[in-house]
């Protein structure tokens, strides 16, 4: 009971602050954008998820999709919170606004999962990938170890760190590194 009214209180407060930002104000609110190429299906996309002090459900769609497990197509939504660390991620290694992200996996089905993890050791059986909370990539013109450095200074969630396979595990899961 006592969370269910805080809970009222709060978004009730938030309603009421929401009313001191004028709509030019909320549409001043920085564009975000993420361009990824798939290292797997050499997809491409360059999309704003989130415009005018709000998400765009047409930019998470497209990115929800772009994510899938390309072994199997499946996709979920993905966390939000991790689009944002990566806009974030991209700021914090000065990377040029148009570089992209080369995806090696975003979302993975359990049985993808389940498959990966029988013949890997370092793939996790409660994996955030199964979530949609998890992400491993590379940043065009970026050295990995720069990336891994940004990555961690983030203290954003997970990070792993895979030179030998060329890729930084990046997740909004509790904060932790290897």
């Amino acid at each position: 009971m006592i969370f269910d009214r805080r809970s009222a209180l709060f978004g009730a407060a938030a309603c009421g602050m929401a009313q001191l930002f004028s709509k030019p104000s909320w549409a001043a609110i920085p564009e975000r954008r993420l361009a990824f190429r798939n290292l797997h299906n050499s997809e491409h996309i360059d999309i704003c998820y989130f415009s005018g002090g709000r998400f765009r459900r047409d930019g998470i769609a497209e990115l929800n999709h772009f994510m899938r497990d390309w072994r199997t197509g499946e996709a979920i939504r993905m966390d939000t919170s991790l689009l944002d660390t990566l806009v974030h991620l991209q700021a914090a290694t000065g990377a040029d606004k148009r570089a992209y992200f080369t995806l090696i996996s975003g979302y993975r089905s359990p049985k993808t999962n389940g498959r990966l993890h029988r013949n890997s050791t370092g793939v996790a059986s409660k994996s955030q990938h199964m979530l949609g909370k998890a992400v491993d990539i590379r940043l065009k013109n970026i050295r990995l170890t720069n990336l891994h450095k940004a990555a961690l200074s983030l203290r954003a969630g997970g990070v792993g760190y895979y030179p030998e396979s060329n890729f930084v595990h990046v997740d909004t899961g509790r904060v932790r590194h290897w």
